[in-house]
């Protein structure tokens, strides 16, 4: 029998970045006391670890006085674009404005805490074990994001490479002939940041990313993204390479060899890796049942587990079928549909659920996915 004591909350979220913040200030609107966050760094220390040159590819613009929601703020009446006066915010400056609305809603925040296990109980609520001991909670918000979780295995030899999450500047990376693994968001960034230092840059993708047609920026380029990527090749310094899956990388005494099985490309550089991320929800797996063709959580539509009652996914990971909420101002839409399930079970009384309105009238409360689509009529 473990005797060892345990604090008690109602709800812990677990993770301190945009989707956790976001979600912990509206508990605090809704009068939520017992409630903490348990984060492993620092509040939006994902945000920090950014290549200085890496920016929002979502534009923020402070509009909310006319009923338009910055993109990227994850709170009503706040704005990252208004606080910085920057429209495609740097990692740095989000960071910071993370940190300003959790010390602004005063957010329990507990900070230097890894979550090792996440136990449900027999008898209803989780244990929480941590590198800081045990914690107990009714409810459990995954909210731990997916930024320090980069895909390292894309392919044999996939060490020899820099994954883009590991450059703290691009002007780091030497020579003048650089590699780039992937032709999405993150590798075209690189590129194109590659490109304006003058280097000559070559993009090799499994497909080719870059030509999608979808409207949904989720499943292709963003308008931010490929305006650059249009004055980069026009600069005649950067190449793409579609249809060309890198298959290893092998590292030589001059450099480094890549495969795709017929054909072999050398570089002198260290290629550069930028095959995405893995989700944290690898920590809780077996808590979430899984679509078996594209590998996401599935959920009830209160973004709840459908295996495991009382706990509940926040942030980028967050799917419905062909809806994907990757990107801020799409995930944060959700938050208070948890709110709402959460006040449910806890007990109307105590909380104020006119909170909830407001998110709905902010646009911030999406709770009717029929709506949604991803046709564009022009």
């Amino acid at each position: 029998m473990n005797s060892e004591k345990k604090e008690k909350f109602d709800v812990v979220i677990v993770g301190a970045g945009a989707a956790g913040v976001g979600m912990g200030s509206l508990l605090r609107l809704l009068g939520l006391r017992k409630f903490i966050l348990l984060e492993r760094r620092e509040v939006g220390a994902s945000f920090g670890k950014w290549p200085r040159e890496m920016n929002f590819i979502t534009p923020s613009f402070p509009g909310h006085g006319f009923g338009m929601l910055d993109l990227n703020a994850v709170v009503p009446n706040t704005s990252p674009g208004h606080i910085f006066k920057l429209e495609h915010p740097d990692g740095q400056s989000y960071r910071i404005y993370l940190k300003s609305v959790a010390a602004h809603f005063e957010l329990p925040v507990r900070t230097g805490v890894d979550v090792a296990r996440i136990e449900p109980r027999r008898a209803g609520g989780f244990d929480i074990q941590t590198n800081k001991g045990a914690i107990r909670s009714r409810f459990v918000i995954w909210a731990a994001g997916e930024y320090q979780y980069p895909a390292l295995d894309a392919f044999p030899g996939s060490e020899h490479c820099i994954h883009n999450s590991a450059v703290s500047s691009w002007r780091d990376i030497r020579g003048e002939d650089v590699i780039v693994i992937g032709g999405f968001e993150s590798g075209i960034d690189a590129a194109v940041n590659l490109t304006a230092l003058g280097k000559k840059v070559s993009v090799y993708d499994r497909e080719e990313a870059w030509k999608s047609e979808s409207s949904d920026p989720s499943c292709s380029l963003s308008p931010y993204t490929s305006r650059r990527l249009i004055s980069a090749v026009d600069s005649g310094r950067l190449t793409l390479n579609g249809n060309w899956g890198i298959g290893d990388v092998k590292k030589t005494d001059g450099g480094y060899i890549l495969s795709n099985g017929a054909k072999k490309l050398f570089t002198s550089s260290p290629p550069v890796l930028a095959t995405g991320f893995k989700s944290s929800l690898v920590m809780v797996k077996d808590l979430f049942e899984w679509e078996e063709k594209e590998n996401y959580p599935l959920l009830t539509e209160r973004d709840e587990s459908t295996v495991t009652p009382g706990l509940f996914l926040t942030g980028p990971n967050v799917r419905h079928g062909e809806l994907i909420f990757c990107f801020i101002y799409k995930f944060r839409q959700r938050f208070a549909v948890i709110a709402g399930e959460l006040a449910e079970r806890l007990g109307r009384r105590k909380l104020d659920e006119s909170v909830l309105d407001f998110y709905r009238r902010e646009g911030m409360f999406l709770d009717d996915l029929s709506c949604c689509g991803d046709e564009c009529e022009c």
